[in-house]
């Protein structure tokens, strides 16, 4: 790939088979996992009468899906009380289900629109928006597995297990990057 450019109204690059392959799987896998959660929600009467769907109403205890789906409301960490407790817990089964239609919908973008082979891709400025949402939760998703931090060094010792793994975060960033350039350029 050699990054993203804008031609008139379209964003545009080109990707290697392994690339995409790459990209594809990283994006699949976080779709897998997204609609896994939503099928985790409560069904009830309600919802199925006024459309008004429930999600969960605990935060999931994967730590990257804990990254993607945040709670909606800083919990006290010394001092939390019921009433905070209760806040959260709404908040989160109210919204949740549609935060993870967006998250869902823009990888099924990314994946509708980067060919399996590889390829040209071209973009109209709301795909590139979806692209750069769903490269930025697969970022998230990689860096909470890899435990990425500030402090961690470009390379990783050849030994450590997340080194391989490091050098396609580190793509993923430059890829989101052109892409915010070729936007915003």
């Amino acid at each position: 790939m050699n990054g993203w450019r804008r031609k008139g109204a379209v964003i545009h690059a080109g990707f290697e088979q392994q690339e995409a392959a790459v990209l594809r799987g990283l994006v699949s896998q976080l779709e897998d996992m997204l609609t896994a959660r939503a099928e985790e929600a409560p069904q009830d009467e309600l919802a199925e009468l006024t459309g008004i769907r429930t999600g969960p109403s605990e935060s999931p205890d994967d730590p990257v899906l804990s990254r993607l789906l945040p709670d909606f409301h800083k919990l006290d960490p010394d001092n939390p009380s019921r009433e905070d407790i209760d806040s959260v817990a709404a908040m989160r089964s109210l919204h949740e289900p549609e935060l993870l239609d967006i998250k869902v919908g823009v990888a099924k973008i990314v994946l509708d629109t980067l060919p399996r082979d590889g390829g040209h891709v071209r973009l109209t400025e709301e795909q590139a928006d979806a692209w750069l949402s769903a490269l930025n939760d697969v970022r998230l998703a990689l860096g909470t597995a890899l435990d990425v931090t500030e402090d961690m060094p470009d390379e990783l010792p050849e030994d450590d297990p997340r080194a391989p793994h490091l050098g396609v975060y580190h793509w993923l960033t430059w890829v989101q990057e052109t892409l915010i350039q070729a936007l915003t350029g």
